[in-house]
């Protein structure tokens, strides 16, 4: 997977793992499709920084999701 490239599947890719990573129960609270190729670089950024880290507190979870929830298309 070529991340370096905008794309709605890298979105739906990302999404799909970050919510893996942090064991989101309500996923259809994170929808790939909510978010637009204009925050690629941002949701990117988080991506790395989840996948690079081994274990998350709630209080961690919780931060992440906050911000990933205003990359959100409104």
């Amino acid at each position: 997977m070529d991340l370096t490239v905008q794309s709605k599947e890298n979105i739906e890719y990302m999404i799909e793992k970050i919510k893996d990573k942090l064991q989101v129960v309500n996923g259809g609270a994170i929808r790939a499709e909510s978010f637009d190729t204009e925050e690629y670089e941002e949701l990117k950024d988080i991506y790395e920084m989840i996948i690079k880290k081994q274990s998350f507190s709630v209080s961690e979870i919780d931060a992440i999701i906050t911000e990933i929830g205003k990359l959100r298309k409104r």
